[in-house]
């Protein structure tokens, strides 16, 4: 039998507020355990929540970036349940009307371009930690998250590979990042991911029983997640089991899924309004205002990168990885006014050299400026391929500016046709069995007198004019 993956995320995207979402305690990242839980946070008797107006910016900024319904009055809910790191009981959550419902984002997947819709993304407050390593026999509680302000983002189930789930979640961690409403920092839990995840036959309509995969916190971990459950899934059925809706962990040691608990439905939580915060109502004046703030997002930007500097849709969709990324490049492609080279360094030679000293784009020793000029000394001759890449190191180490490093180092294109001709007088009387096989057909002996001539002038002469003065000496 032929089957089918069906996934939907839930991703909880911690919102980028100094203060947390019902009281003034700190959000910061780091502190000791339980030095930033207050009394409201903790919901100590006789505290009110006071809803942070920034953490409701953040959910408007999302929804008008995805071309969501911003529903003008919602409401908060409490979502009860008993969980050792939940001491109020119940979390306050969005159910009947969040914020935002609806929107759709665009991914690309093996070239092609693929929308998934959203559901709805709704404000809520995270819970605590439960710290298991560092007791022996126990479990230690941390308040310090309690009551961050997070936006969970629902998607629909409408992506249907591992593949597709990873490129939707990278588009999600972009944008939140891009609009400045989360750090997005997956290793601190700013950005978190649930994968539901269920199979059925090849063409039939109704979804099987979904699996829930709990808090994945990289993207390497939710395709091995995925896949993994898949294959579970599909082995099961086919040995004449059947799949219990559940909550499950992922454990990247031995690259397992494993079942925590029985998944509960909404009914099992007893949702109803929270008596102790009015209903929020958005104004249009707000709205519009953050409309203007928002900046260029990152489909507009991918489709005036293809249009506007030639590049394909992969390149556009990698070069708006982030907003510095698409900013290193647009700098780089004006300052060259070659920008489909520009484009190839920055995700080639800079992308690897950026890699392996693992450092972000905006700490890279290469300015977009000196890439820039880089490019045009390839474009106007100066450089070959092969002297860039030289001189790149030269700025990689900080040796200098582009031109200064060319001199320095004498790395300037040999491109004199008359001190070319006298290497190549050299190389064709020193190979004449290299000669006789080319004139005799074989091609293979043409690249290897080239070769010999790249030799002689040290890497330095132009490949292209090597090429041309070469075959006119061949075939005289």
């Amino acid at each position: 039998m032929k089957w089918e993956t069906v996934i939907g995320l839930e991703v909880h995207t911690q919102l980028a507020t100094q203060s947390k979402i019902f009281s003034g305690s700190s959000t910061a990242f780091g502190a000791a355990p339980n030095t930033q839980a207050s009394a409201v946070d903790i919901a100590l008797p006789g505290v009110l929540p006071v809803l942070n107006r920034g953490a409701v910016e953040c959910a408007i900024k999302f929804g008008l970036a995805v071309g969501a319904t911003l529903n003008r009055v919602n409401v908060f809910d409490r979502k009860n349940y008993f969980y050792p790191d939940l001491p109020k009981g119940y979390q306050i959550s969005q159910l009947a009307k969040p914020i935002v419902e609806g929107g759709a984002l665009t991914i690309v997947v093996d070239g092609e371009e693929k929308t998934v819709h959203l559901t709805r993304a709704h404000m809520e407050e995270d819970a605590g930690k439960s710290l298991h390593e560092d007791f022996h026999g126990m479990t230690g509680i941390d308040l310090n998250r309690a009551g961050t302000p997070l936006l969970e983002i629902v998607s629909e189930p409408e992506m249907r590979s591992s593949a597709e789930a990873v490129a939707y979640a990278r588009a999600l961690h972009t944008l939140v990042t891009w609009i400045g409403i989360c750090d997005g920092n997956m290793q601190e839990g700013s950005f978190r991911v649930d994968a539901n995840v269920s199979v059925r036959p090849l063409g039939q309509a109704e979804f099987g029983t979904r699996r829930e995969i709990k808090n994945l916190n990289s993207f390497k971990f939710l395709q091995q997640a995925i896949d993994y459950e898949v294959r579970w899934q599909i082995e099961t059925l086919e040995d004449g089991g059947r799949i219990e809706q559940a909550t499950v962990l992922f454990d990247p040691d031995t690259g397992e899924t494993r079942m925590m608990r029985s998944k509960e439905d909404a009914h099992d939580y007893r949702y109803f309004p929270d008596p102790d915060l009015l209903p929020v109502k958005l104004d249009e004046a707000w709205i519009e205002t953050v409309r203007a703030g928002l900046p260029e997002l990152p489909t507009a930007m991918q489709a005036r990168f293809q249009r506007d500097y030639g590049v394909s849709v992969y390149d556009a969709a990698v070069l708006t990885g982030s907003r510095a990324l698409a900013a290193y490049f647009e700098a780089a492609a004006q300052k060259s006014g070659q920008p489909k080279l520009a484009a190839n360094w920055v995700m080639g030679e800079l992308s690897a050299a950026l890699n392996k000293a693992e450092l972000d784009i905006a700490r890279s020793p290469v300015s977009a400026a000196q890439l820039g000029t880089l490019i045009a000394r390839i474009q106007d001759g100066t450089l070959s391929g092969k002297l860039a890449k030289q001189v790149f190191e030269g700025l990689w180490e900080g040796a200098g500016e582009v031109d200064a490093i060319i001199e320095a180092r004498g790395l300037k294109q040999m491109s004199d046709s008359g001190e070319l001709e006298k290497i190549i007088d050299d190389v064709l009387a020193a190979n004449p069995k290299s000669v006789e096989e080319f004139r005799s057909g074989k091609d293979k002996a043409f690249n290897a007198l080239v070769g010999q001539v790249m030799k002689a002038s040290k890497g330095k002469a132009n490949p292209a004019q090597v090429n041309d003065l070469l075959k006119a000496k061949l075939q005289n």
